[in-house]
């Protein structure tokens, strides 16, 4: 997979995850898009880094709504400390 290509299926994969946890990225981007840009961005590419990405996409596939980021998340305790829509 090219490198364009796992940017996009890990920034695909963070905002899945962090609408069914009801993260709402967009709002905090608007109030301050410098510093929660760059959140955004390690998010992405801790992602990008994940080994179990396939599990996630299939979690996510089967569930609307999570509680909380699996075990393997490498984003879990930053999507727990985020503000909830």
């Amino acid at each position: 997979m090219g490198l364009f290509s796992k940017l996009g299926q890990s920034t695909d994969l963070v905002e899945g995850m962090a609408d069914r946890l009801g993260v709402d990225f967009g709002k905090s981007i608007v109030a301050d898009p410098e510093a929660e840009g760059r959140k955004l961005r390690r998010a992405v590419m801790n992602c990008s880094h994940c080994t179990n990405q396939a599990g996630c996409a299939d979690l996510q596939a089967s569930h609307s709504h999570l509680e909380e980021a699996p075990d393997y998340c490498r984003n879990r305790d930053m999507l727990a400390h985020r503000p909830k829509t």
